[in-house]
């Protein structure tokens, strides 16, 4: 399954911006076959964890994150950039290569020792996905698992997640 979804994975030169390679999921999308055996890889992955929660992070952890957790059987919880959650937020800054980013998760969303699985669809530096982890724990929930679609090894993002933390990806570049 994997490999078929590496294929389909199109990389984009010079996006966003002069020396990147973007890694284009959206094809892994349009293609019926390809966006099954992701979801069932994940599903697969996680099915014997005791998941509570999948916690997607925006945006496309939304995509992946959603069907992921029906095959669970668990709830799905949304963590977005500032100023779209209508109700009372937890909020979290994090430093980027060029920058820094905030995200935030509903006080609510996630009674305490839940467990969570947090997807999204690439790993690279592992920041927002850090935050994400401290966001999860920050309203009582415990981090159970980590799922991503692709991972940039060579950006070495999974050194950033203790050690306990499971981390899926199912392809690497």
């Amino acid at each position: 399954m994997p490999e078929l979804v590496k294929k389909i994975i199109r990389d984009i030169p010079d996006f966003p911006k002069e020396g990147i390679v973007f890694k284009d999921i959206t094809t892994v999308l349009k293609d019926s076959e390809g966006l099954k055996h992701t979801i069932d890889f994940l599903t697969e992955q996680f099915k014997d964890k005791k998941i509570d929660y999948v916690a997607g992070v925006e945006s496309r952890g939304f995509i992946f994150g959603t069907p992921l957790a029906y095959n669970l059987g668990a709830g799905f919880v949304v963590i977005r950039k500032p100023g779209k959650l209508p109700a009372d937020v937890e909020s979290i800054t994090y430093d980027l290569e060029y920058g820094s980013d905030t995200l935030e998760i509903h006080k609510d969303a996630i009674e305490k020792g839940k467990r969570v699985l947090i997807v999204d669809d690439l790993l690279a530096t592992g920041g927002t996905a850090a935050a994400a982890c401290e966001l999860v724990k920050k309203v009582g929930g415990e981090v159970a698992g980590m799922g991503f679609i692709i991972e940039l090894e060579a950006l070495g993002g999974r050194s950033k997640f203790p050690s306990d933390v499971e981390v899926i990806s199912m392809v690497t570049c």
